[in-house]
């Protein structure tokens, strides 16, 4: 796809100034609305034509220029969680924090629209991350999100990342929220005071305090059943064999200045990531996808 210029941008999306001086594009069809942030390559809000927005975005998300937007989705990008190496660089990696080029945009014969954003090394990436690189992220708007974030080695030398795109689901209220599908899957407890432990999960996911929990060689078909809210929500992965289930709790969340105290009631993450133990290796020239589709039940 070739670069539109403001005028030629197909008659569904809308590009602007967000918070912040950000610039976002509104995407509407007839399938469904969406909003998306160019910086970090961070789709911001995904409603389906006659359901309520399944993302979650914080009232308080800071819209700054090196600071992360909480809520969404994040690209999380390349690496996963702390710095690897201890270097003190940001956790998550470079991605989310980044202006991405808007490198195409179009409507397919069944009227989803979608986007290709960019990003590319630089000094400043290459300052933290010392790899030449080519990431795009794919954004197509429909009855279901589709995201496909591919990352190709442009260099000469083979890399090693882990990712994720870090869903964060609207819920009615987490205490009547479950996550299914994982049911006898393996995961490290990431909680406080659990130490990194492995565990076997036995039926449903549910939520009491805080989850924070990598699980492994999981099936690509995941579901969000949000009780209270009276709804279900479905995430397939493909390119990932992981899945992070998080949610803060009260005590971590009256820490978090970009999110309200009460808000971890609201919202659950189900991230699809290639994380823990899935480790990418990217020889030169090679590329690597990973795809997560988002939709009602």
């Amino acid at each position: 796809m070739t670069e539109p210029t403001a005028d030629a941008l197909c008659p569904t999306l809308h590009r602007f100034d967000g918070p912040g001086g950000l610039p976002m594009i509104d995407i509407r069809n007839a399938h469904a609305t969406a909003r998306v942030s160019l910086y970090g390559a961070q789709v911001l809000a995904f409603q389906p034509r006659g359901e309520r927005d399944l993302l979650f975005l914080s009232e308080r998300a800071v819209y700054q220029p090196g600071k992360a937007i909480r809520g969404g989705v994040p690209v999380c990008w390349p690496w996963f969680g702390p710095d690897p190496q201890g270097l003190g660089r940001p956790a998550h990696g470079l991605a989310r924090t980044r202006q991405w080029q808007l490198r195409g945009s179009g409507i397919l014969p069944d009227g989803q629209t979608r986007l290709t954003l960019g990003l590319r090394d630089d000094d400043q990436t290459r300052a933290l991350w010392p790899h030449a690189f080519d990431l795009s992220l794919d954004i197509t708007v429909g009855r279901t999100l589709h995201l496909a974030l591919c990352t190709r080695n442009t260099g000469s030398t083979p890399m090693t990342l882990t990712q994720a795109l870090h869903s964060y689901f609207a819920v009615a209220d987490i205490h009547q929220t479950r996550v299914e599908g994982l049911d006898g899957c393996t995961y490290t407890d990431k909680a406080r005071g659990a130490g990194g432990a492995q565990r076997l999960q036995a039926g449903p996911v549910h939520f009491s305090g805080e989850v924070d929990r990598v699980y492994a060689r999981v099936p690509a078909d995941l579901r969000i059943d949000d009780g209270a809210g009276q709804r279900t929500v479905r995430v397939r992965a493909e390119g990932s064999q992981t899945a992070v289930v998080w949610n803060p709790g009260p005590d971590i969340s009256a820490g978090m200045a970009d999110l309200d105290d009460d808000a971890w009631r609201r919202f659950v993450c189900v991230e699809t990531a290639n994380a823990g133990e899935e480790v990418i290796h990217l020889a030169p020239g090679a590329q690597h996808t990973l795809l997560a589709e988002i939709g009602p039940g």
